[in-house]
């Protein structure tokens, strides 16, 4: 400090000198005297700002800095004395000529300086407080954790130098500024002060910070005053991009980037492109904003004048914009139309790809538009004749055509015989059968078929085809192929409560009652007998050629066993059986030779008391057999119940012939009798009433 003080000396002794040989050559002109006075004047005050800028800063930076400070206050210093009237200056003549003389006696060395007595003159003419305070008002009071607007000064690679107003400028690192590629020297920013003085007197600044503690004001006054912002695309996320506006992530959807579909987002990142705030939850604090809605209002324009223009019929270019399931959008230059699927060829299309691709040219027609809501319906396959109006005249009723299978559907398929012009099959057309089926049991697209044609109406442009009429109908000559009483192999197709319909061949069904499955066995549904799928065997019964039905029967095929029956199981005969089910009325007697009887309930009690049950096997008596019915009843209980009143009759038949000899006997005697007869008839008498209580 010593060194600094001695060198501040040496320098101000020459300036001294120099405004001594001003004042010798003072004489007439007071004017003279007076610019002398004012440089005198000013070179004192400067070395009194350099005194303090010393003092206040001991680095090379800040001595920098405060030099700046220094020049705008002799700027202000010389406007200050502009004004004074020369008669001022004239009066302070001689006080500065004193001073000038005290500072000149001051060339002394630094160790013999007296500082008291410097400080003792008046330097600044009794305005000292004014002149600090208007040093004071060239110097920004910042205070720390406020935002404040400053000005770039420089721009390098890797910063951003801003001044405040403050002694120092700040540092912002260039990254702050990646939203902003065109920022440049002289814009005016807001920034954050951090620190007004970190350990080496640096000011940190931040504009990242003022923008957050700023963003969330900035883009509801965006989205207020339908303002135009400017944002930098971070990165890529699910259904669009992430924004960073004003220090906030916004999402911008895929749809809102562009008014054309977007293939590749990756090619935005990393970009900054001006968007508008379209949406905002104060909720969550979510932001969405749009790039399409600046473009969409310059696009609707062109969309009324192109629309205005427009004429059914007319031909055009554009290009292949974008394709769906459903059809094509075509860009005309500024304005969308859609060529629906079914409007892009006259053959059929699966998909729109097979016709056309993305950014093809093509030549379209205008069908409809609508003025109100801008859609505009276009064609392709209108710019070519239609394929019926130059299908062969000659085709007609009953001719053969070969044609593609292109759809399959459960009613039946269609094909098409040339481009354009396609025929159906329905399914009752695709067999003889009667048992409907799926279209896809014939056929699948893509199958070359031939068919023969059973309407055509060339109007209408409809064609209804058949490919059962390739083949014989089964039924013309069905009297001699399937005669009544021939016998066949049928395939068992449905069931029924009353019979199984089967399908001797393709065309030829029949019906099997119930009755008609077995002679001997009672049958309460088919699905007891055989499953559907199985084969059978069958024999004609009658023929229904008017409904195409056969009456079949499968026990015909057999001999009928109930003739045999009717000898074997004769009423009173008693036979072996099974108890195979039981119900309320009785139960179902399996019995030799596959016959089944039927036993009331009254008829399974057992000779013990107890009913007969399920499984047991026991021994019946017929009391009925009905040919005609194919019935036979038996009974458990009738074979002890009838063997007991048969033992009763012959016991009561024994005891009535031995009386009617006793009585014979005593009348017999009667005529000889004698005491000693009576006495014998009442001992008989006696012995008779013994065996009567005996019984």
């Amino acid at each position: 400090m010593e060194d600094y003080q001695e060198n501040l000396v040496n320098e101000e002794q020459p300036a001294v000198a120099e405004e001594t040989s001003y004042e010798q050559q003072e004489t007439n002109d007071v004017a003279e005297t007076v610019e002398t006075d004012e440089t005198i004047d000013e070179q004192t005050e400067t070395s009194e700002i350099t005194n303090e800028q010393a003092e206040m800063s001991e680095t090379t930076d800040e001595q920098t800095e405060m030099s700046e400070a220094i020049d705008e206050q002799i700027e202000t210093s010389e406007a200050l004395k502009a004004t004074e009237t020369l008669e001022v200056e004239a009066e302070d003549k001689s006080e500065k000529s004193v001073k000038r003389n005290a500072v000149s006696n001051a060339s002394v060395p630094v160790e013999q300086f007296d500082w008291d007595k410097l400080d003792e003159d008046d330097l600044y003419k009794g305005n000292k407080a004014e002149i600090e305070a208007q040093y004071n008002q060239t110097l920004s009071k910042v205070a720390e954790n406020e935002i404040v607007e400053g000005v770039v000064v420089a721009i390098t690679k890797r910063e951003v130098i801003v001044n405040i107003g403050y002694k120092s400028e700040g540092v912002i690192s260039i990254t702050e500024f990646r939203y902003n590629p065109d920022l440049k020297v002289g814009d005016k920013i807001e920034v954050y002060v951090e620190t007004a003085e970190d350990k080496r007197g640096q000011l940190i600044l931040s504009h990242k910070q003022a923008r957050a503690l700023r963003s969330w004001d900035r883009v509801n006054e965006a989205l207020e005053n339908d303002e135009i912002i400017k944002g930098y695309i971070k990165c890529r996320t699910k259904g669009g991009m992430i924004v960073d506006v004003f220090g906030i992530e916004a999402f911008l959807p895929g749809s809102q980037i562009d008014v054309k579909p977007i293939r590749d987002y990756d090619m935005f990142v990393d970009k900054t492109m001006e968007f508008k705030v379209v949406k905002i939850n104060q909720e969550f604090r979510n932001v969405v904003v749009s790039h399409k809605a600046l473009i969409e209002a310059e696009i609707e324009a062109q969309k009324k004048e192109i629309i205005s223009h427009l004429e059914k019929g007319q031909v055009l270019e554009g290009t292949v914009k974008n394709i769906t399931s459903y059809g094509v959008f075509i860009d005309l230059g500024g304005v969308d139309g859609l060529i629906h699927i079914t409007d892009l060829s006259w053959g059929r299309v699966t998909h729109p790809e097979e016709v056309v691709a993305l950014d093809q040219k093509v030549n379209v027609v205008i069908l409809d538009f609508d003025n109100e809501k801008k859609r505009i319906a276009l064609g392709i396959k209108q710019l070519t004749p239609h394929p019926w109006d130059s299908l062969d005249t000659n085709l007609k009723v009953g001719d053969k055509v070969k044609g593609k299978v292109v759809v399959m559907a459960d009613y039946g398929a269609f094909i098409e015989i040339s481009p354009g012009v396609e025929g159906l099959i329905h399914v009752s057309e695709m067999s003889w059968s009667q048992h409907l089926r799926s279209a896809q049991d014939f056929m699948k697209v893509g199958d070359e078929v031939e068919a023969v044609i059973l309407t055509i109406d060339r109007d209408e442009r409809k064609m209804s085809l058949g490919i059962k009429q390739l083949k014989e109908d089964p039924w013309i000559n069905i009297e001699a192929k399937y005669a009544v009483g021939s016998k066949h192999v049928a395939k068992v197709r449905n069931f029924t409560n009353f019979g199984i319909f089967v399908e001797i061949e393709e065309g030829v069904d029949g019906l099997i009652h119930i009755s008609d499955l077995s002679w001997t066995k009672k049958i309460k549904h088919p699905a007891e007998f055989t499953q559907i799928g199985s084969m059978i065997d069958v024999q004609v019964l009658e023929i229904d050629k008017e409904n195409r039905r056969l009456s079949l029967g499968h026990k015909q095929l057999e001999e009928n066993p109930w003739d045999v029956f009717e000898s074997l199981f004769t009423v009173e005969s008693i036979h072996e059986g099974t108890i195979t089910e039981i119900s309320d009325k009785g139960a179902i007697i399996s019995m030799s030779y596959g016959v089944e009887g039927f036993a009331p309930v009254k008829g399974l009690k057992k000779q013990d008391g107890s009913i007969a049950k399920i499984d047991e096997k026991l021994t019946f008596k017929v009391i009925e057999f009905s040919k005609a019915a194919k019935k036979i009843i038996v009974s458990h209980t009738r074979t002890f119940e009838d063997e007991m009143k048969e033992a009763e009759a012959k016991e009561k038949a024994t005891n009535e012939s031995s009386t009617k000899d006793a009585i014979k006997k005593v009348q017999s005697s009667i005529e000889k009798t004698t005491l000693g007869d009576v006495e014998a008839l009442a001992a008989l008498r006696d012995e008779m009433a013994e065996n009567q209580s005996d019984k």
